[in-house]
């Protein structure tokens, strides 16, 4: 089933900005399935909770890809899964998403813990900031911020909760580095979120994956450009398909 591929979206903000993506990918191959899948609604912040829910939810021999924490989870469901992965794609998505010992190119663990208190306190505000942390760097910030803001879900604050502490711990270097298949990580040089520098680290950790840098572009990049997403994905689903 090379012709599918699966995406999950980040935190706290649903499906729709991966929409435009979606649209400009069919509209470039009108073989490839693209479909979106939400990420689950789990009390729970235990990462193989997570993966046994992906994994009896998502089709096998797809493709598997996602934005920031669905580009992390796509890459630990696709260590799990092996040759029942035809591919991984990671858009925006760290190894770590918060700084551990050996990977300092991440948030720092202070300022993830006040974001977590701010979602105790307020989670409306909260969620607003996230949407302003995400669009800064786009050329237009307050119109992206304001698209990803305003269809974002009412989700369960438990489950958003849950996956806010996953975020914390996930570390998906041994999962990258397990999975055998075809990479592409996709990285933004003015991300507020996730520093351009993970990238050249995770290319000295990884030399024969693929990692992109589009210099001019935000955590939103997806919402941004979907259209050059678009053709650098389709590039690169093509080239690993004809190896």
């Amino acid at each position: 089933m090379r012709d599918r591929l699966i995406l999950l979206p980040g935190w706290g903000l649903g499906i729709s900005p991966l929409e435009p993506l979606a649209a400009a990918l069919r509209g470039l191959d009108e073989h490839l399935r693209v479909e979106i899948e939400p990420l689950p609604e789990l009390d729970s912040s235990d990462v193989q909770e997570w993966l046994d829910e992906l994994d009896a939810t998502l089709p096998n021999d797809a493709w598997l890809g996602g934005w920031s924490l669905g580009g992390m989870l796509a890459a630990e469901l696709a260590a799990r899964r092996g040759e029942r992965c035809c591919g991984l794609l990671t858009l925006a998505s760290n190894a770590c998403f918060v700084t551990h010992g050996a990977w300092p190119q991440a948030m720092a663990v202070s300022d993830f813990e006040a974001f977590l208190s701010g979602w105790a306190e307020d989670p409306a505000t909260t969620l607003k900031r996230f949407s302003l942390l995400c669009a800064q760097g786009a050329e237009d910030p307050r119109g992206i911020a304001r698209l990803l803001k305003a269809a974002a879900p009412h989700g369960s604050g438990e489950s958003l909760l849950a996956s806010l502490q996953l975020l914390q711990k996930l570390d998906t270097r041994s999962a990258l580095q397990t999975y055998r298949g075809p990479q592409m990580h996709l990285f933004a040089g003015l991300d507020a979120l996730v520093p351009a520098e993970a990238a050249s680290d995770l290319l000295a950790l990884m030399p024969d994956i693929e990692v992109g840098l589009i210099e001019q572009a935000s955590h939103a990049f997806i919402l941004e450009n979907p259209h050059g997403v678009a053709a650098a994905i389709q590039a690169f689903l093509h080239e690993s398909s004809d190896d």
